[in-house]
């Protein structure tokens, strides 16, 4: 019988950090849901709170020396820039059957977790369909989405599978299993390269990509250049991709800004790296033209 997970560890309270640790926190033991972060920002979380849809979240802090026993879930929901801070701060919370979720952004960060924890922690991961704003302590949200999770090429679920499905079951966050995950890590990947990076570029919200118009063409075009370097890498994204996707941009609350934007309006670094600067970066490993994905680049850093 596969273990069962009762103990959780999330590191990164951004939109999703406090989304996911918000839900677990009013279905399970407080005790048993623990929030990694350094001193600094456990004093500033206690001083100030985090809320939740104006809701309150008592989380239990811990810091990255305190003595705990290890998670049977750890989400790692940071940016991809506090990444390696981030890999070195959970290391008390992993053991042999430690199951590590990355919720962030692109196509790597799994790949270098598990080159420090061993790739047989990891599970695939990919959050989509949430609409949610964070400003300071406060992140409000209106649709919680789904994980998408899974194996990146199996015929059947993995003791892994299984274990996070029937704890999401209890817990009753939504979700859907994809032991394709390779494509879908990347298709979301694609996505990003265009949403998160044009309506950034623009300082603009949702609204702007959801119309006929050149910065809809310049997000359609960022994401081609995004397909034509994971054509080299031997992942068959399509046209199929776009349009699955530009399904889900319309629905998207026209208000609302994408994370990257949030980003530049409030001032913050961000993650120009992980989607331009990964674009550009394989697109010379192939002798490939991406002029757009060079000009957010280029702008951004």
């Amino acid at each position: 019988m596969n273990k069962p997970i009762n103990k959780v560890s999330i590191i990164g309270l951004g939109a999703l950090g406090i989304l996911y640790g918000e839900h677990f926190l009013r279905r399970m033991p407080r005790e048993d849901l623990r929030i990694i972060a350094d001193s600094a920002r456990i004093d500033k979380y206690q001083k100030d709170g985090i809320f939740c849809n104006d809701q309150f979240c008592p989380f239990l802090y811990v810091t990255p020396d305190a003595p705990v026993d290890p998670a049977d879930l750890l989400i790692i929901a940071v940016k991809y820039n506090a990444l390696n801070e981030a890999t070195q701060m959970i290391k008390r919370h992993v053991g042999p059957d430690t199951i590590i979720l990355s919720v962030l952004n692109g196509v790597v960060s799994e790949a270098e977790i598990g080159e420090v924890y061993g790739h047989e922690h990891l599970l695939n991961t990919v959050a989509q369909g949430m609409t949610a704003s964070k400003v300071g302590n406060r992140m409000t949200y209106r649709t919680k989405g789904i994980l998408s999770f899974g194996e990146l090429d199996a015929e059947v679920n993995s003791e892994k599978v299984d274990r996070v499905k029937a704890f999401f079951d209890t817990v009753e966050l939504p979700y859907e299993i994809n032991n394709r995950m390779k494509h879908k890590l990347w298709s979301k990947w694609m996505l990003n390269t265009g949403i998160n990076q044009t309506v950034a570029y623009f300082n603009a919200t949702n609204s702007l990509v959801q119309k006929p118009g050149e910065a809809r063409n310049m997000m359609i075009d960022t994401m081609k250049e995004a397909i034509a370097v994971a054509h080299k890498e031997g992942v068959n994204l399509t046209q199929f991709d776009i349009d699955y996707w530009l399904k889900i941009i319309d629905t998207l609350d026209p208000k609302e800004r994408p994370s990257m934007a949030q980003d530049v309006n409030a001032g913050r670094p961000t993650e120009v790296a992980l989607f331009a600067g990964t674009v550009v970066k394989l697109a010379k490993k192939h002798s490939i033209s991406v002029p757009l994905n060079e000009l957010f680049l280029n702008y951004f850093s």
